[in-house]
């Protein structure tokens, strides 16, 4: 290795080196326990007739479990906390936004012609 390769590393990131941040194992297994709780979470909550509500809680779940994975697994948590809540933030409002679309649609599905899109009951 260099001198000027290990003197920027040391110099850190506002002198154009890196430092690289490792996570401790313990967090990375909750974060996963976590992960593997809220996907049997969301399968369960398939089993229940909830009516509408039943797609806000599943986006609520998706969006929680992709705030995870962004947070810790791409170290979001460990940067500038400005950026973290940027990100969190655009999930929330894509969660926002697919939702009322797929709400949307579920609005006018009684006015659908029976057999008249593919794989609509005849």
């Amino acid at each position: 290795m260099s001198d000027s390769y290990s003197e920027a590393a040391a110099a850190g990131p506002e002198h154009g080196g890196s430092v690289s941040h490792v996570v401790p194992m313990k967090v990375l297994i909750a974060v996963w326990a976590a992960l593997l709780v809220l996907t049997i979470l969301t399968v369960a909550a398939i089993k229940v007739d909830l009516g509408s509500l039943n797609l806000w809680i599943a986006m609520a779940i998706a969006t929680l479990k992709a705030s995870l994975v962004v947070l810790y697994f791409m170290h979001m948590r460990y940067d500038r906390p400005f950026n973290a809540i940027v990100f969190v933030t655009a999930l929330l409002f894509v969660m926002l936004f697919v939702s009322i679309a797929m709400l949307d649609s579920k609005a006018y599905e009684p006015e659908l012609v029976p057999g008249y899109a593919p794989g609509m009951p005849k």
